[in-house]
């Protein structure tokens, strides 16, 4: 069996709209590097949709998940992975071309133990602009606690992701937080840094924002801070599982 250099694990559940542009984001970055040392994995997520069949059709390795949780459909895709180097992207989200170059120069740098990017709404608004303001300042806390981290697409040696126990299972939301805390607080144990991509970042879908409304996490600020628990399941069914 090949070994590939990158893996990159894209979590879909009920994707069909949007899967088909993520993997071919993820097509693209592969020729800026070595295309044939990147594995695609779609994590199939209880999926009643035509998701499975666009990814495999496109080229992707398809595992099929049925856990109600995020960090477990991230984690399968990580397991069934044999690259190096793990890449985790929401199938609603688009990497730029140089994305795994840029990652690739991170890494074997020796500075980085990981790390994130910037994500980029596919359209903003007022509305947009508010909740986003007012979700940084839920997270403040955190960011006191442990300093910025970037998230929206991950990147790692596996072997790392296996010292941390890969995403926290326990977690129905905020568990991407929680991975990069743990993520950078490898890294300062062993004297390298958390990382920001600096040319590269992820355009990311706001049809939550198209679904609910743009005002929604303000309007419903309670909903919000239930799910800055990481732990309240009515709450992630509610804004995450239960939507479609």
């Amino acid at each position: 069996m090949k070994i590939h250099r990158f893996s990159v694990v894209i979590p879909a559940h009920n994707e069909e709209k949007y899967i088909g542009r993520c993997v071919r984001a993820v097509r693209s970055a592969s020729k800026y590097v070595q295309p044939d040392e990147v594995e695609i994995i779609v994590v199939a997520n209880r999926c009643t949709d035509r998701t499975a069949e666009i990814a495999e059709r496109l080229g992707a390795r398809v595992v099929a998940d049925e856990s109600r949780c995020i960090s477990a459909v991230r984690n399968a895709g990580i397991k069934a992975a044999d690259g190096d180097i793990i890449v985790t992207v929401d199938a609603d989200s688009l990497m730029t071309k140089y994305s795994l170059r840029e990652i690739r120069e991170f890494l074997e740098s020796g500075e980085f133990i990981g790390g994130g990017t910037v994500p980029r709404f596919d359209r903003m608004s007022l509305g947009i602009a508010v909740s986003s303001a007012y979700v940084a300042l839920n997270m403040l806390p955190a960011v006191l606690k442990h300093g910025a981290l970037s998230g929206a697409m991950f990147w790692a040696y596996r072997k790392d992701i296996e010292s941390i126990g890969g995403f926290d299972e326990s977690l129905v939301s905020l568990e991407d937080l929680d991975f990069a805390a743990r993520l950078k607080k490898l890294g300062s144990e062993r004297g390298l840094k958390y990382g920001t991509l600096k040319k590269s970042y992820v355009t990311t879908s706001s049809r939550k924002f198209d679904e609910f409304g743009d005002w929604y996490l303000i309007k419903n600020r309670r909903l919000t801070k239930r799910i800055f628990t990481g732990r309240d399941r009515a709450a992630a069914d509610e804004f995450y599982y239960d939507v479609r």
